[in-house]
């Protein structure tokens, strides 16, 4: 028996009802990434949240890629972590492990709901720092910039011998979404 047409904009708005909004997860690069292959690497980034599962282009023989890639991720509990990681792609055997680490948005998510009125651009808003339970590699700053509030991330790869990853966190409001406040 096939839903009715009401049905279908109910799963819809019960998914809206429980977004709080979008995260705007840019991949900015690789540095010092492990060599997998003879003498470099193929790598590329898997972003995990939830079910949801996204990754970057694969860069050829570089083990300090530039990737500057946007991947845009729904958000609905802040408390989960995003989980990402390094794989060196192989064409003819399995993708190899370069590393993982795991973000946690909740400080963002904290400067976010900051009331910026009248805070001028470049403002640092809040700052994060690396710690045991986190996988920062250096202070995190977390920064009003063009009226947005962005978090630049430095990130010291797990489970591997060396490598980090360059990202930046940016939110992006959605009409509809349960937001924020």
């Amino acid at each position: 028996m096939a839903d009715s047409p009401g049905s279908e904009k109910t799963k819809r708005s019960s998914l809206m009802d429980n977004l709080l909004g979008l995260l705007r997860v840019r991949i900015k690069r690789g540095v010092n990434l492990a060599v997998r292959d003879v003498r470099s690497s193929d790598p590329y980034v898997v972003v995990k949240l939830d079910k949801q599962k996204l990754k970057t282009r694969v860069i050829k023989k570089d083990v300090n890629p530039e990737w500057n890639e946007d991947l845009t991720l729904s958000i609905t509990d802040p408390s989960t972590p995003i989980r990402l990681t390094v794989y060196d792609h192989d064409t003819f055997s399995k993708d190899d492990k370069m590393g993982n680490a795991e973000v946690d948005i909740r400080p963002y998510i904290e400067a976010l709901k900051v009331d910026l009125d009248g805070i001028p651009n470049g403002t640092t808003i809040a700052r994060v720092q690396p710690c045991r339970t986190n996988c920062l590699s250096e202070e995190s700053a977390i920064t009003l910039v063009d009226g947005k509030v962005v978090q630049d991330i430095c990130l010291r790869l797990r489970n591997v011998e060396c490598g980090e990853v360059e990202i930046q966190l940016q939110w992006i409001e959605l009409p509809g979404s349960k937001g924020l406040l």
